[in-house]
């Protein structure tokens, strides 16, 4: 009888889970970087916009080739290493479904929040949130046609983000862009937690 038949199995100790949020104004690019990066077909609640659902949003001219809005979440994961694995919940970017962020924002250790450089408006809301939440996020520029429209300190004087915010670009269409903006996060978080200690 063969010893190597009857040993223990060798159980890997499984990646500890880590809660991110991608969140931002309607049309930024959520749903585009959850699906960049996820290691498994995310899930997403995007709906067909209506005329009357623009109408509610105001947001009807704002990305005229925009035909789907998320209703609820976004949610996709990627494992990092063997050790961590980030599950992301992309939250709705309409103001109508903002109840919802609460609920989203449970659990996580910090957020990557998107800005239309083109449409700054849109984009203080989600900052607010997160200043006033308190979680750790990084400000990611969405650089849309591969070019930044304005200078990053430009964008944080708009935004009124103080100098401990990272403030990065990245595409949210390509998959190592999205990795260096969530990598962003994590130092961000993983720093906030070492000050605070």
């Amino acid at each position: 009888m063969d010893s190597k038949q009857f040993a223990e199995p060798v159980s890997a100790k499984p990646p500890t889970p880590v809660k991110i949020v991608i969140a931002g104004g309607f049309g930024v690019g959520k749903t585009t970087t959850v699906g960049a990066i996820s290691e498994i077909k995310p899930l997403t609640t995007e709906a067909a916009m209506t005329s009357a659902g623009a109408a509610v949003d105001g947001s009807g001219g704002e990305v005229p080739s925009k035909t789907t809005t998320t209703v609820a979440l976004d949610f996709g994961c990627i494992t990092i290493d063997e050790e961590v694995k980030l599950y992301l919940f992309g939250t709705p970017g309409q103001d109508r479904f903002g109840f919802m962020w609460h609920d989203l924002v449970l659990g996580a250790l910090g957020a990557l929040v998107i800005v239309d450089t083109r449409r700054l408006d849109d984009c203080y809301p989600a900052v607010d949130y997160f200043e006033k939440a308190g979680l750790p996020f990084v400000v990611g520029v969405n650089v849309f046609d591969g070019s930044l429209k304005h200078d990053l300190e430009d964008v944080r004087w708009a935004l009124a983000v103080s100098e401990d915010v990272p403030l990065i670009t990245f595409d949210a269409r390509q998959r190592l862009s999205v990795r260096d903006a969530l990598l962003a996060v994590l130092h961000n978080t993983f720093r906030r937690a070492s000050a605070a200690s």
